[in-house]
């Protein structure tokens, strides 16, 4: 009788074999910390730390393109130097760094993400993110390294320069993709070898410029914390009670509904809770939109200025009275037109008023 091989377990995985299982546990690992720490704001402390990693992802690329790290003479080297340069650990690094990275900002604009434009660029960030973990052996060849190296480069200073500056005009993100490009450029330039091709971080570069330009990236670093509709807002103890709308008992894992009954004469209003960092002033505009035969048409529109700073996010909040029947959204935009959140709901007319249930924001 053949004795079961002990050395394999779940399939043919050889547990010797275990470091072949360090990029899937540290990509979910990564994913979670990054989903449980971040994504409701902004710390400065974080924007520090993912600059840490372009850092250290640039002094890779630079040492790995050097004659001596390619021509390495295992004569002149120390035994656990030469393995060191020689392994695909670097090539590991890198995607690790460019994993952290792109996890933190699919996490990011996730967050800030309510229209179909803002999901597409979620899901080019999420494929990416897969993608990383089948990549590193093309990064031995630098034309994906500086690719992905550039993507993250102007993605970060797309959140670090509106960030610094206090400001989401729209002049800041195409001068911090071209900063972010520029510093690719440079790096490329300073490797001895120019190893690899550098013309996809231009292609990477226009194309943010063009998502930007049709409203496909939302105003970074601005990020929604709640949107909710009411019946009623008055402020309790420094926070908002809002009297919404109760969900039928059948819907058992919402205490809130969305679709609204509304008596004639009566007002609705629009809550939301947008974080801004700290020295960030801008208006929002909520537009109210109804669903007629002709699409989607222009109600009214409210604004209100925010000042960032507080953690829990910056609230306001607008109204519509005697709202007509059928679909609604509201679109929370800034002052230059870019879509940082999209609500939908509806209503229906009743003779009587509906229930409605309390919460604090």
């Amino acid at each position: 009788m053949v004795k079961p091989n002990e050395k394999y377990l779940f399939g043919r995985f050889n547990w010797k074999d275990w470091h072949i299982m360090l990029p899937a546990v540290f990509f979910a690992t990564g994913f979670i910390w990054d989903a449980l720490t971040i994504g409701r704001n902004v710390a400065s402390t974080d924007l520090i730390i993912f600059a840490g990693y372009l850092l250290v992802a640039a002094l890779i690329l630079f040492i790995t393109s050097r004659p001596s790290f390619i021509l390495a003479d295992e004569a002149k080297l120390p035994t656990s130097l030469y393995t060191l340069v020689t392994s695909r650990w670097p090539y590991f690094l890198l995607q690790f760094l460019f994993g952290s990275l792109l996890s933190a900002l699919f996490i990011l604009y996730f967050k800030s993400s309510s229209h179909w434009l803002a999901w597409l660029m979620c899901i080019i960030l999420g494929v990416l993110l897969v993608a990383n973990e089948f990549l590193e052996d093309q990064y031995r060849r630098f034309t994906v390294s500086w690719a992905l190296f550039g993507l993250c480069a102007m993605l970060l200073f797309n959140f670090t320069l509106p960030f610094i500056l206090g400001s989401v005009l729209s002049i800041w993100f195409y001068l911090s993709t071209l900063l972010g490009a520029m510093l690719v450029y440079w790096l490329y330039t300073k490797t001895p070898n120019h190893l690899g091709s550098i013309w996809p971080v231009s292609v990477i570069a226009g194309f943010l410029m063009l998502a930007y330009a049709v409203d496909m990236i939302p105003p970074v670093p601005l990020v929604k914390r709640d949107i909710a509709m009411a019946y009623a807002i008055e402020k309790v103890a420094g926070k908002y009670q809002l009297s919404q709308q109760k969900s039928p008992w059948w819907v058992f894992w919402r205490k809130t509904s969305d679709d609204l009954e509304v008596t004639g004469g009566q007002r609705i209003y629009c809550f939301s809770s947008i974080f801004a960092p700290a020295g960030l002033k801008t208006k929002l505009f909520h537009d109210w939109h109804r669903h007629t035969k002709q699409g989607w048409v222009l109600q009214s529109r409210a604004s209100f200025s925010v000042n960032g700073g507080r953690y829990d996010g910056f609230r306001g909040y607008t109204y519509k009275t005697n709202p007509a029947a059928g679909d609604w959204r509201v679109i929370i935009k800034t002052e230059n037109e870019k879509t940082l959140a999209v609500h939908h709901f509806s209503v229906r007319l009743t003779k009587e008023s509906a229930p409605s249930t309390r919460y604090l924001y």
